[in-house]
């Protein structure tokens, strides 16, 4: 009998499949059933056996639960980082740049020929490992691993889906978290000597607590004089939400020069040729310096006014709202203690010590005409008085 002819009834069952080659060519093709569909897929095999076996281990997968199908076998991960990105620029995501990068310059190296279904928890360890090889940090890993899961997960969760499977992620701990504050001192260091957009920028951002992203976007119509507040518009923040603030008498006095002659659609911090301020960091480097805090970042100035607030005693809910902290773990991330705010506390507490003993000795003296000056005496007194 011809092999191409081969009748189901030469060991297969009605419902196990079949194969079957197309007039005209020399490799078989398997026809099998999952939920009612029929599946066709071409083996690439001449082989009948051998095709037999392609066959037998796909009604193994639907059997067992492991079935992703061809469309999903053929799926790489550069096509799921084609979607990854694509999703960033139709949601306008303002960190599209640092996306892409991690994607070209170290994802894509190492998994960008692979098939999706080829990634697998223990391949993904060995990128980390590699990563640390190359001397990355911690968090850095973090967002690319993030980046990998989100491109895993929209395949998952597309019509018809991509990805059978996710891999596990891990997440490695983070300890590079920033520890700076702005003193008080250092603040009037900074600014000495300076333009008046950056003073108004770095008194803003010490007060509000606000990113420097979301104040040089800042526009004229944003400032309300007669009220007194700023206003940062919903979809210009980094989580999209809308902020307003009233302004402290330095802000107002800042600002209200900043924005003196200028049309509301014009920024408010402008260099005095006009121009808008879109990076500074020369500026903010050579006054640092001058400062003496040559490490400080612009980005400390939200821990510093996270600290400030603690220290006026406005609640926590209320510093969340005016910085743009969404949830509670991200804020206490900001708001670290400092070593100076550990000494006050102390003080404090050897103030309360001394006020309460001169109470109690106060107290002791009320009760009695005359024990002396010898303390030995008062405390016999007061042990004769426990006892009774």
């Amino acid at each position: 009998m011809n092999e191409t002819m081969k009748p189901r009834s030469a060991g297969r069952r009605k419902g196990t499949g079949s194969l079957y080659k197309q007039p005209g060519c020399k490799t078989y093709t398997i026809k099998y059933y999952r939920s009612g569909k029929c599946i066709r897929e071409a083996t690439g095999m001449t082989d009948y056996q051998a095709a037999r076996q392609k066959l037998n281990q796909r009604l193994n997968e639907i059997t067992n639960g492991t079935f992703a199908g061809p469309e999903m076998e053929r799926t790489r991960v550069e096509q799921l980082a084609e979607d990854f990105l694509r999703d960033y620029r139709i949601n306008g995501r303002k960190t599209y740049g640092h996306a892409e990068a991690r994607w070209r310059r170290h994802l894509q190296p190492f998994f960008g020929v692979l098939r999706a279904m080829d990634v697998s928890s223990a391949l993904i360890a060995s990128y980390v490992d590699a990563r640390m090889q190359e001397g990355a940090e911690n968090a850095t890993v973090n967002r690319e691993l993030a980046a990998l899961k989100r491109m895993f997960r929209l395949g998952y969760y597309s019509t018809p889906p991509k990805v059978f499977r996710m891999p596990a992620f891990p997440r490695l701990q983070e300890n590079n978290v920033r520890k700076g504050f702005l003193e008080d001192g250092q603040y009037r260091r900074l600014v000495e000597g300076s333009e008046l957009w950056f003073r108004a920028l770095v008194e803003c951002g010490r007060t509000y607590g606000w990113r420097v992203g979301e104040l040089l976007h800042m526009q004229v119509s944003q400032v309300d004089l007669a009220e007194r507040v700023i206003r940062l518009e919903p979809g210009t923040t980094k989580n999209r939400d809308g902020r307003e603030a009233p302004m402290t008498d330095a802000v107002f006095t800042l600002l209200s020069a900043c924005v003196l002659g200028k049309s509301p659609e014009q920024y408010v911090f402008t260099r005095q040729n006009g121009t808008p301020v879109r990076e500074f960091r020369h500026t903010w480097a050579n006054a640092c310096e001058h400062a003496g805090v040559p490490n400080l970042l612009f980005h400390d100035l939200r821990r510093t006014a996270a600290r400030n607030f603690r220290r006026a005693g406005v609640a926590e809910g209320v510093i969340m709202r005016v910085g743009g902290w969404k949830t509670r773990s991200v804020f206490e991330r900001y708001n670290i203690v400092s070593q100076s705010d550990v000494g006050d506390a102390l003080q404090k507490l050897e103030r309360h010590q001394r006020q309460a003993e001169n109470a109690k000795e106060q107290s002791a003296l009320a009760f009695g005409h005359d024990f002396g000056h010898d303390r030995g005496v008062l405390h016999r007194t007061s042990k004769i008085a426990k006892v009774n």
